[in-house]
């Protein structure tokens, strides 16, 4: 949050852009949901930041998750010349959390009349 990051560290993170993945969004559903998502998001990230967003879809269910690049010296790279010098590492911050399609409605929205892309199956969330 921006009080853990201090006023001069969230000023810093508050313009820059983080990288967007999108993930398994390969149906002609899953083109659709992911522009929707991709919309949300600049679409001219600053590499930067070291910042990722992944969205995962699988089963109709949509997974978020934020992650930060973390770059450190290889202590093991100054005695074998072999290993690389900068170790890459992801580590997850938050918020984290999973979105579960129920429809999506083609043109304005109409609850009762609408045309629907996609709807799940009243059934379907009985197991």
């Amino acid at each position: 949050t921006k009080e853990e990051l201090g006023p001069h560290r969230a000023k810093q993170q508050a313009g820059i852009r983080p990288e967007l993945i999108l993930n398994n969004f390969s149906t002609r559903l899953g083109h659709t949901v992911g522009r929707m998502f991709a919309a949300l998001f600049p679409q001219n990230p600053q590499f930067r930041s070291r910042r990722v967003i992944t969205l995962h879809n699988q089963r109709d269910f949509i997974f978020f998750r934020q992650h930060r690049y973390i770059f450190e010296v290889n202590e093991k790279a100054k005695k074998d010349p072999k290993l690389p010098p900068v170790i890459c590492r992801l580590q997850e911050v938050g918020p984290r959390f999973t979105l579960l399609l129920m429809y999506v409605q083609d043109g304005v929205f109409d609850g009762d009349r609408g045309d629907f892309m996609y709807r799940r199956d009243a059934g379907a969330d009985s197991a």
